[in-house]
Order: C-alpha cells, then sequence, then structure tokens
C-alpha cells in the first residue's frame, strides 16, 4: 500500500475532526470521560496523532498528558498514584504520550524497574484498569506499530533535523538496539493487560498519516451515539461600521518583515 500524500491527507482528515468535535459536543452533553492511551515504539507517531485529534478542540475539555521521568518522591508512592490526579472530569477526555504501561516497556527493557515490580503492574494494570471502565471511564488503548527499517529513517532524520533533534535522546540511541527486546515486551504486556474490560488495539504507523486516520477512524467507531446538534447562538449584525484598533498608552511592536 502506497503512502498517504499530504494533500490526500488532510483530505480524509477534515471530516474527522467535525465528528471529532460533534464527540465533544457529546461529551459536554452526557457528562461521559474519555481516557485514551497511546502507546508505542520510539518515533511510531504517538505525538502526532494526539496534535491531530486534538487540533481543534476545546483546551480546557481535552488535555494531553506526557509525564516526565518520576522524582525522587512519585518513586516512592504507588505506581499507579502520579496518574490518578490527570483523570478526566465530567465531559472532558485525556490523552496521554505514553501512560502507565512505561514499567511495561522501557523501564522493563532498559532496567529501570526490577522484576518484583514489573510483575506487580501485569498484575495491578487490568485490576486498575477495571475500577476504572467500572467508575464509568470510557478507555481506549492503542499501541502503534513501526519496522525497525521505518524507526531507524525517523531516527536519522531527528538526528539531522534541528527541529526534531530534541526528540532523540541518549535513551533513544541506546535502546535502538533493543528491538527484538521490545517485541517480547510488548507481547508479555498484551498477555497480561489485553482484557474484555480494556482491550488493546494495535494500529500500523508505518505510514504515519493512514495510522492517524485509522485510529482517529477507530476510536470514532467505538463512541457511542455522538450527535448531538450545536447551541443555538444568536449572532446579530453589528449595526455600525467596524471600528480599527486604536492605542494610546502601548503600540503594537512593528509586524515582521522578511526582507527587512
Amino acid at each position: 500500500m502506497k503512502k498517504l500524500k499530504r494533500k490526500d491527507y488532510e483530505k480524509q482528515l477534515e471530516p474527522l475532526q467535525l465528528e471529532l468535535l460533534a464527540m465533544s459536543r457529546w461529551l459536554n452533553h452526557t457528562g461521559k470521560r474519555v481516557v485514551v492511551v497511546v502507546e508505542g515504539r520510539d518515533t511510531a507517531g504517538k505525538g502526532g496523532v494526539i496534535n491531530a485529534i486534538s487540533e481543534h478542540l476545546n483546551p480546557r475539555q481535552c488535555h494531553v498528558l506526557a509525564l516526565s521521568k518520576p522524582s525522587e518522591r512519585e518513586s516512592s508512592q504507588w505506581y499507579f498514584q502520579r496518574y490518578v490526579p490527570h483523570l478526566p472530569a465530567a465531559g472532558e477526555i485525556l490523552l496521554m504520550d505514553r501512560s502507565w504501561y512505561n514499567r511495561a516497556g522501557v523501564e522493563k527493557v532498559m532496567g529501570f524497574c526490577d522484576d518484583a515490580q514489573y510483575k506487580a503492574f501485569l498484575k495491578q494494570a487490568p485490576v486498575f484498569e477495571k475500577l476504572l471502565v467500572d467508575d464509568g471511564i470510557l478507555l481506549l488503548k492503542y499501541w502503534l506499530t513501526v519496522d525497525q527499517e521505518e524507526q531507524e529513517k525517523r531516527f536519522c532524520e531527528r538526528l539531522d533535523d534541528p527541529l526534531k533533534r530534541w526528540k532523540l535522546s541518549s535513551i533513544d540511541v541506546e535502546a535502538r538496539a533493543k528491538y527484538a527486546d521490545y517485541t517480547r515486551a510488548r507481547e508479555a504486556m498484551l498477555k497480561a493487560t489485553h482484557t474484555e474490560d480494556a482491550p488493546w488495539t494495535l494500529v500500523d504507523f508505518n505510514d504515519q498519516k493512514r495510522g492517524r486516520l485509522t485510529l482517529i477512524r477507530d476510536l470514532l467507531d467505538r463512541m457511542p451515539d455522538t450527535q448531538v446538534p450545536d447551541a443555538k447562538l444568536d449572532f446579530p449584525a453589528l449595526g455600525t461600521k467596524p471600528q480599527k484598533e486604536r492605542f494610546g498608552v502601548v503600540k503594537p511592536i512593528p509586524s515582521y518583515d522578511p526582507e527587512d
């Protein structure tokens, strides 16, 4: 299958984003809560698909979570504890750029947790997620897949592009040689946490644009009927000639001109 061209991608993305807006109205109307876990290999495209989902949604309603390395205090807490304060309230959606599944992925493969912590996580994660689902949260878990050849191309792009260089860390460089280890860790994670209450969905992201469309379409299809009409809004004419900005105390800085 050929990779999707940007023009075709944008044409297909727009109606999906309109459906996402309809979903947001439905969330406001019903008070439902949604958590979308986005996991996957380095360079798979987690940030890109999260941006595509959230681009036109109200940031007060749609929250993106990308936690950094836990602090010393957080490391002494119950593992799931630092995620709980970020869970959505009524009418909200939480998009997780990585999640508690760090423990089953990078922490396991790179040796950042011990075997007892890892085994405890695999046992506790389904229980924790069932509590969320039983409380009414709509929990969707996605794993983005990418072949190592394509992953290498993207690593090289990050290395060569100063606008993407920040995405490449020493841990990423070290993890490159552990592609098979990450595969084994993913399979063990799926075996332990792919449950009826909170199943996993794997999406091919070798073509990131097509992957985004696939994931968003699946997300929308998993929602109940989200057709809530826009609230009627009176928008009368001004009745006067539009006014120009006037400045007294402070004036705007000069407009940018690349020719200057």
